[in-house]
């Protein structure tokens, strides 16, 4: 399998790092609902918060790769067959997915970094990961009133987050199941793609 991607099909660097971030944000949509309703004074809350801002912000160093490679390494384009409303909705969906999987850990980031308690985040226990400076040293007075907007913020792109990934599902179903092209099979490891699109 071709390192860059084809006309016919992604390739390795697009297909790797498209799996992980695909895995690491159903993980950390997981780990989000089930903390929310954990109570404040649960023993592995603290262990399950920094478990989840290190997935974050590995989300975010892959797909800041991912959107490079992306733009020194062209895609291949969608079926000609394909109708201008579809093709837009597809164009839009993906543009918005890359979008929020850059902003969702970055807002979560600078919810940490707000954090009046000042706690470090450690990622997977490697190593501290540092705050975002200019709101880390805000006084503790201002950073009571961020903090919970950019909670907000957060949730709120997450939830966003949870419907374009059932919307880029159900996508990914019409062109498998409905359509038959090869679309889906051209993000699949060990896949042949028939056609061009």
């Amino acid at each position: 399998m071709p390192v860059a991607n084809t006309v016919a099909r992604y390739g390795s660097v697009a297909m790797t790092l498209h799996w992980l971030i695909a895995l690491a944000v159903v993980v950390n949509i997981c780990l989000g609902l089930y903390m929310a309703d954990l109570p404040r004074d649960d023993p592995d809350l603290f262990a399950i918060v920094q478990f989840h801002k290190s997935v974050g912000l590995t989300v975010l160093v892959l797909s800041l790769a991912r959107l490079g490679w992306r733009l020194v390494n062209p895609i291949p384009p969608l079926p000609t067959t394909m109708s201008p409303p579809l093709r837009f909705a597809a164009h839009a969906t993906h543009f918005l997915l890359y979008l929020l999987i850059i902003i969702i850990p970055l807002s979560g980031w600078a919810l940490a970094s707000a954090s009046p308690l000042g706690l470090p985040t450690n990622y997977f226990g490697l190593f501290h990961w540092p705050h975002i400076p200019f709101l880390a040293d805000l006084p503790r007075a201002q950073k009571g009133p961020l903090r919970h907007e950019f909670g907000l913020v957060h949730k709120y792109l997450a939830w966003s987050a949870i419907a374009l990934v059932a919307i880029h599902v159900c996508g990914a179903l019409y062109h498998q199941i409905l359509r038959g092209d090869d679309v889906v099979k051209r993000m699949l490891p060990g896949t042949r793609v028939s056609r061009v699109a």
